[in-house]
């Protein structure tokens, strides 16, 4: 018994310097901290168990005439969906862009068309699912409303996160070694060129500098005076159509 727990606790310790905890800041040309920011790590020696840092299978809304989030991160294979919190119909558009548009190897998942009927009140959102295939980038745009912009990062690294308000991610239990940091933002056009990272037991920070300065986005539109029986709201019409690439769900 004696001996069990030794072996019990020389493994707790060898877990815990084998792996280092990795804070990558992200900042912008200016030298500032770059909020919503992807940021991901390739350990050289990933083995054993990877962590649980993503939703499985999380809510993008519409909502005040956004995507709410703006950009949100999940493993290939995951569901994601998507709920019109508005009082007026809105469209989904999803587009795979950057490298994945390119390449030929793009999953269909990463294109797909929904319709989503506004919200009426007293009633359940309208939401449809989709599932995300194939790791990239998808632009999320809305055929009614153009100024409504989202992105869904699909990693391929459960080392993988958004920047917090200080530009930071924060990674726990990276296997220690060689590995490489990428860092992905909606505004940075060419793709920054991955960084070398060595992981070593304890705390490792490092930071990326963006080559351009993102906007701030926008704060939600007023909601319009609009009649919740009126399709499209204020910038259009059309009838609910049956989603293609997920399941949409009538609050009625």
């Amino acid at each position: 018994m004696k001996n069990t727990i030794v072996l019990i606790a020389a493994c707790a310790v060898w877990t815990s310097v084998s792996a280092g905890n990795v804070q990558i800041q992200v900042l912008d040309r200016d030298g500032k901290p770059v909020p919503d920011a992807v940021v991901v790590v390739y350990p050289g020696a990933a083995t054993g168990a990877q962590p649980s840092l993503l939703q499985a299978s999380p809510t993008i809304e519409q909502e005040k005439m956004r995507f709410v989030p703006a950009v949100t991160v999940v493993p290939a294979g995951a569901t994601v969906r998507f709920t019109n919190q508005d009082r007026w119909d809105h469209h989904v558009r999803g587009n795979p862009t950057g490298a994945a548009a390119a390449g030929a190897a793009a999953s269909a998942s990463s294109n797909f068309e929904l319709r989503l009927a506004g919200k009426a009140d007293g009633k359940p959102a309208n939401f449809a699912d989709v599932k995300l295939d194939a790791p990239g980038v998808v632009l999320l745009g809305c055929h009614l409303h153009g100024s409504m912009r989202g992105h869904v990062f699909v990693t391929d690294s459960a080392w993988t996160l958004k920047t917090d308000n200080d530009g930071i991610a924060r990674f726990p239990a990276v296997p220690d070694g060689g590995a490489q940091v990428r860092v992905w933002h909606a505004e940075q056009l060419v793709d920054l060129p991955r960084k070398a990272l060595n992981v070593v037991p304890g705390p490792v920070l490092d930071t990326v500098q963006l080559s351009v300065v993102p906007r701030v986005r926008r704060a939600p539109a007023a909601t319009p005076a609009t009649p919740s029986n009126t399709p499209g709201g204020p910038a259009g019409s059309y009838s609910l159509a049956p989603a293609h690439g997920g399941h949409a769900h009538s609050g009625s």
